[in-house]
This record gives C-alpha cells, structure tokens and sequence, in this order.
C-alpha cells in the first residue's frame, strides 16, 4: 500500500510518541432497520424497534497492540454487555451481528463489564494507552450508554484517538468502512463482520500495517522553518 500523505503518518507516531500501548476498539449495539422498499418520505411514519438514540452497546471487543514489538497484537479483550432500554434483540440485529438473545441475557451490566474492563487495562496504563476506535462512533455509543447507566463511560480516562480519520489522511483517499480499508490495504478479513472481538482484531491488524509502514517525510513536504 503507497503511503500518498508520510506527513500525516508521521503526525501520528507523534502522537503515540511516549506511548507503549495502542488499544483497538469495536463495539456491536442493539440495532433495527427499516422494511425493505419503504420509502424515505414514509420512513417517518415507521416506528423501529431501536431507534438511533435508542442504541445500547451490547459487545466490546478490544486488542492491544504493542508499539514497543513491532505494533504487534499481544492481549485481546471481549465481552458481551446486557442492554436495558431494549433487551429483547430484533431479528436484524441478531443476523447482522451473529450476537444471540442468551448472549446479552446472561451477560453483565454497562458499569460491571466497564468495571472489569478498567481492570484488564490496567497493567498495559503503566506504560502509556491511548485507544482508537474506526471513527468517532464507539466513544459517542460509550458515553451514552454512561449517562443511561449513571457511571463513568467505559475508557473515560484514556485518550482517543479516530482510526478512520488516519487512514484516509495517509492514504489520501475517501473514508472506508473498516472491512474495505483492511482488505484494500491486502490484508485478509478474518471473522465475522459486525462482531465486536472480529472487528477489533481486523482494525489492530490495520493499524500494524499502517504503522509499521515506511514513510519519511520528503523534504520538499515539510513546512520551510523545519527546513531551516
């Protein structure tokens, strides 16, 4: 993959300057769609069983990697969350995301699975962690899944940082969704698309790649008083 921007992926390893851990993130929500070949004039009309703002985190897949071994994936982190607006899952949120009712039933709540979370982090915090997520999605989901909960948002003490945004900043190219930009870097989808753990284990992959590419910064594409 031709790196077009090497100022834009140097800007990043700046920013993870500092930084021995880069957690990758991906969440799976309750979710509904609308009717097929209903039209957009009548789609006010249709009540979805999950609205947009309805929508409650329901997986958390994380993996770390080690920017300190090569941008390597070195932990890995999954699980399911019960949801409380909705908890019965629609019939195109099961198939979407492979996710079954017994799965979220039997699952904990938001504050228990941000509370395990923060302890599995908490290792990896010694040395520096910044998390990122394939856009800013997954930080607004999480944060509103908080205020529903009356707690902390899960990663609240991190910085985040939006994946998405340096993919298409390096690349020079229009924003991809994540199954795309991995297998357009040539890297092979592995798993299930749509589930959280998969998903995140695809972005950590990405992020590896694009970490670990060359891309030093021409001369000519750096501002004049850097010259100097």
């Amino acid at each position: 993959m031709q790196i077009k921007k090497p100022q834009h992926l140097q800007a990043l390893r700046e920013l993870l300057a500092g930084t021995r851990y880069l957690l990758c993130v991906d969440l799976e929500a309750t979710c509904d769609e609308y009717p097929t070949g209903l039209t957009d004039e009548l789609k006010p009309e249709h009540k979805l069983a999950v609205s947009r703002h309805e929508m409650e985190t329901i997986e958390v897949g994380a993996v770390v990697l080690d920017l300190h071994r090569d941008c390597k994936i070195v932990s890995e982190y999954t699980s399911f969350v019960r949801p409380v607006l909705n908890p019965i899952l629609t019939d195109f949120c099961k198939r979407l995301t492979t996710i079954d009712q017994a799965d979220v039933d039997g699952a904990d709540s938001y504050d228990k699975v941000r509370q395990k979370l923060e302890d599995y982090l908490s290792p990896f915090k010694t040395e520096g962690l910044i998390w990122c997520s394939w856009g800013d999605y997954d930080a607004k989901q999480l944060a509103m899944d908080a205020v529903r909960n009356r707690c902390e948002p899960m990663l609240a003490d991190l910085s985040h940082t939006n994946a998405k945004k340096w993919h298409w900043k390096i690349l020079s190219c229009r924003a991809l969704a994540l199954r795309p930009a991995v297998e357009g870097w040539g890297i092979e989808w592995s798993g299930q698309y749509h589930r959280g753990i998969d998903d995140a284990r695809n972005l950590g992959a990405l992020m590896g790649e694009i970490l670990r590419a060359q891309g030093k910064i021409p001369e000519s594409s750096r501002p004049a008083q850097e010259r100097l």
